[in-house]
């Protein structure tokens, strides 16, 4: 099997690929990504000796090359997105752009090249936030701020892609996910690097509440659906692991040794969803399991953070005062 990764680079893309080239020697595995800020070959170097590995360089905007290269692949897992909401709420356009136009890019694309199969990677935030219970599948979508819309935008031009065209296709809602390698924007990475360089943290607000899942098992779970997941259907990836933003932060002030002078707290986002949870019961009667506990990954994410400088120290984010 030929399976071509967009944004592989990144965060949760190459957790993917690192997963798949070392489980499924026999598949051919292409890196497909554009190298923007948070893409990094770095965070594929345990792999890059391998035969079994490739990785090309490219833009999900640029149709006639995408049409060219999927004539040569089986399977297309798109991870490529802007991802950050804060960011988003600076530059919507650009998340337009990437997430929706990219997307219909990458549709048209494989509808032209009869790819056998389309995992599109898309996030729990387009529910919305639900403040007692979880969502599943079938709830409505209320996206909230400019990222999570173009995301739910992307999905709407998935599913009709679905309806006109029977695109074999899967869509997976993952929770919030954290572990090693992820660019130093999200609270975890972020505050983690500023904490080592003896830097305060900027805490939004110490409110809302998080479900977190570590990369490698949200990497186990795609495997899963790619394999198992029935064409046409939507699979949400999460776990039971809550915490609030301030009590994250205290568990990193506490790792690092620092005390809470070191938490700044700084003026919220205009519209800060209070809470995500997803119902995830889908996904495991196809036989997937959360492996890392969040006790276990967050101790094993901020040693590697502290233990690894050298990849995150050259980031001019981290740099930041």
């Amino acid at each position: 099997m030929k399976i071509l990764v967009t944004g592989g680079a990144g965060f949760i893309g190459s957790a993917f690929i690192r997963h798949m080239v070392k489980t499924y020697p026999s598949y051919h595995i292409i890196c497909f990504d554009k190298l923007t800020y948070a893409g990094n070959l770095d965070n594929l170097r345990e792999v890059d000796h391998r035969p079994n590995y490739e990785f090309i360089k490219g833009d999900v905007e640029d149709l006639n090359f995408l049409v060219w290269l999927f004539r040569h692949v089986d399977v297309v897992v798109h991870f490529a997105a802007e991802s950050h909401v804060d960011n988003s709420l600076g530059n919507s356009l650009l998340f337009t752009k990437s997430n929706v136009i990219g997307t219909h890019s990458i549709l048209e694309a494989c509808r032209v090249s009869n790819v056998k199969k389309l995992v599109h990677i898309s996030t729990d935030e387009v529910y919305g936030d639900i403040l007692e219970g979880s969502f599943n599948e079938d709830a409505k979508l209320s996206p909230t701020n400019p990222y999570s819309a173009s995301k739910a935008a992307s999905e709407m031009m998935l599913k009709s892609y679905i309806k006109t065209y029977k695109l074999p296709a899967v869509v997976v809602r993952p929770n919030n996910n954290y572990g090693p390698f992820q660019f130093p924007e999200k609270i975890i990475s972020r505050f983690s690097t500023r904490l080592i360089q003896g830097k305060k943290v900027p805490l939004h607000s110490p409110k809302p509440v998080r479900t977190y899942i570590h990369v490698d098992d949200t990497a186990k779970a795609i495997d899963v659906v790619l394999h198992k997941g029935v064409i046409h259907e939507i699979y949400n990836i999460g776990t039971e692991d809550e915490i609030s933003n301030i009590d994250l932060t205290r568990k990193m002030l506490q790792f690092f040794g620092r005390d809470e002078s070191y938490v700044e707290l700084v003026d919220d986002r205009p519209f800060n969803d209070l809470r995500y949870s997803v119902d995830y019961s889908k996904i495991e009667a196809l036989g997937w399991k959360q492996q890392i506990s969040f006790e276990e990954g967050l101790q094993h994410t901020l040693t590697w953070y502290a233990e690894n400088k050298w990849w995150w120290e050259q980031m001019s984010e981290c740099q930041k005062k």
